[in-house]
């Protein structure tokens, strides 16, 4: 459990960063690209569960960039509701996904694996997009910064 909390903390904050960072492109890229090297170097889950994984990745990269990019007066509340629609988004895709549709329509698991898959795909996925995006508000600013130091 704590591998995987770690792991999609990580992950997480990879996609806000990219997106909140390079822009919506690399965020789309990162999200669509990560679940399926995660699944050639042998760290993830069945070929079947991969699109679901982007689309997931994918509602928390947009949710980044329409909500986190909003000039709300203050960026932090900005960052703080994006992070909360990004990480309950990513959850019911996640969710309705792979625990409702893909786990019982195409894998027909023994029911102690598929339990063990539903359980790693429901709540631990909103723990981990709430940590990466915990993470990301604190790096942040300081990426930023370099950056635009960088370009000048």
């Amino acid at each position: 459990m704590g591998n995987i909390i770690v792991t999609g903390s990580i992950v997480n904050l990879l996609l806000v960063v990219s997106v909140m960072t390079c822009g919506l492109a690399s965020g789309l890229s990162v999200a669509a690209v990560s679940p399926a090297m995660a699944k050639i170097i042998g760290i993830g889950p069945f070929w079947s569960l991969i699109p679901f994984i982007i689309a997931g990745n994918t509602a928390l990269v947009l949710a980044w960039h329409f909500i986190g990019n909003r000039k709300m007066g203050r960026k932090l509340a900005a960052y703080v509701i994006a992070l909360i629609c990004a990480a309950i988004a990513k959850f019911f895709v996640l969710y309705i996904g792979i625990v409702r549709i893909a786990i019982p329509v195409f894998l027909g698991l023994p029911e102690q694996q598929a339990a063990v898959i539903s359980y790693m795909f429901s709540i631990p996925q909103l723990v981990t997009a709430l940590v990466g995006g915990i993470m990301a508000i604190a790096l942040l600013p300081t990426l930023k910064k370099v950056i635009r130091e960088k370009r000048e």
